[in-house]
């Protein structure tokens, strides 16, 4: 069977610019391999360049799979193939503090994203103008901190793709321990108190007294239950802690029963199976492909009440730790909200709140999501950025560890 011949642009130069687009777009850490780089350019060549919408549409229909992943192409879009005098814009926003609202601070982002890509892109060569000697920018290093120091403290939401993937290394690296808890059952040990009825047993059978016989108390594990918020407000948290959590579960030496993760937004989605693939690329993709509403809205109340239905008692026995992912804003009925977090709290050893929402020194619970929760959480702590999660050991370690409790209640 014979297939037909791929139609590529007939203009040599839009289909060099096209490949150089496509490796801007792979460094923003959107999927631009070679498959769809050629789906590009039959799309292109089917489409034509005379209409500049639609040479839009035909790009972001091949390269845009996912909703996060349209912000940056857009950008990128305008910088490339809009602006002749894309560099300067770029440079000035590479400035580090982003302000504002959850949708500007979003933009931005996808913003800083773009600029650092055709950075990189302009370093290699490119689409420049003939006679153009290559900008260097200089930077004066001598006075900040260290690169991991400040990526410790940056907001997941702020970093670029690059910083992103070295905080996942560096995720990947730590350790959640937790201590054994005390069980009723007692076990045979050598050291620990004496056990008379073992001890006359063995007398008995042996027709005298031996040996004495000694037991102590047994010890077991918890288990770890996260539920991760991964509404639109949400998602970028929600995606790093899923990282720390591939850690923990695939770690040996843990300490964990078992660890069991959940996502919601508008609905309950349960990804444990997939956080037990080796390969952390590969669990988190088959864990999106399963929770069909990312960057969605948030019904908390009702995902709470599905998980108090369906899993609570399957996965919080034994003294289990939940860790609730979530910034509280929920439109929902906050009396029900409040009865499912009770529900949770009453059924949980414990139960430790991660709100991005603390990063901010200002933050008052005025929200009624918030405040309907906040009475049924043990520990209340921030979870925007490395050092954050890393605070998650000291919760558990220190029984009456509060966090920001104390403050805002």
């Amino acid at each position: 069977m014979e297939h037909a011949p791929i139609a590529l642009p007939d203009n040599p130069r839009l289909a060099h610019n096209i490949a150089h687009f496509a490796g801007a777009l792979r460094r923003a850490g959107l999927p631009a391999g070679p498959d769809r780089l050629l789906l590009a350019m039959r799309a292109v060549a089917q489409a034509g360049f005379t209409e500049r919408d639609d040479f839009h549409h035909a790009l972001e229909a091949v390269f845009v799979q996912r909703p996060e992943h349209r912000a940056t192409f857009r950008q990128l879009f305008r910088l490339y193939w809009r602006d002749p005098r894309y560099l300067e814009h770029m440079i000035s926003l590479l400035s580090p503090a982003i302000r504002g609202t959850q949708e500007e601070r979003r933009a931005k982002a996808a913003e800083k994203r773009a600029a650092e890509a055709l950075l990189a892109q302009h370093d290699q060569p490119g689409p420049e103008p003939e006679g153009e000697a290559p900008e260097e920018l200089e930077i004066d290093a001598s006075t900040t901190a260290s690169g991991k120091e400040r990526l410790r403290s940056l907001d997941f939401e702020q970093m670029s793709v690059a910083e992103m993937a070295q905080a996942r290394r560096m995720l990947a690296k730590l350790r959640l321990p937790v201590k054994p808890l005390p069980s009723r059952r007692r076990i045979a040990s050598p050291q620990g108190r004496l056990d008379r009825r073992a001890t006359l047993r063995a007398a008995l059978r042996k027709g005298e007294l031996t040996e004495l016989r000694h037991r102590k108390q047994r010890t077991r594990w918890p288990n770890l239950v996260a539920l991760c918020d991964i509404s639109g407000s949400m998602s970028s948290y929600s995606r790093a802690l899923l990282h720390f959590l591939h850690a923990v579960s695939n770690a040996q030496g843990q300490g964990w029963a078992e660890v069991h993760a959940f996502t919601f937004g508008t609905r309950l989605t349960n990804i444990t199976r997939h956080l037990r693939t080796r390969d952390v690329d590969a669990a988190l993709a088959a864990a999106g492909a399963e929770a069909q509403d990312w960057e969605g809205g948030t019904r908390i109340g009702q995902c709470l009440h599905d998980f108090n239905r369906d899993w609570s008692r399957r996965v919080l026995g034994q003294g289990a730790v939940v860790l609730l992912v979530t910034d509280g804003l929920d439109r929902g009925a906050p009396d029900r909200l409040a009865f499912e977090a009770k529900r949770l709290h009453l059924t949980a050893r414990k139960v430790i709140w991660l709100n991005p929402l603390l990063r901010f020194d200002g933050f008052a619970p005025k929200a009624v999501g918030i405040q309907a929760m906040l009475p049924h959480v043990d520990s209340l702590r921030a979870g925007h950025s490395i050092a954050a999660l890393e605070g998650l050991a000291e919760a558990l370690s220190r029984p009456d560890d509060v966090g920001e409790l104390g403050r805002l209640r």
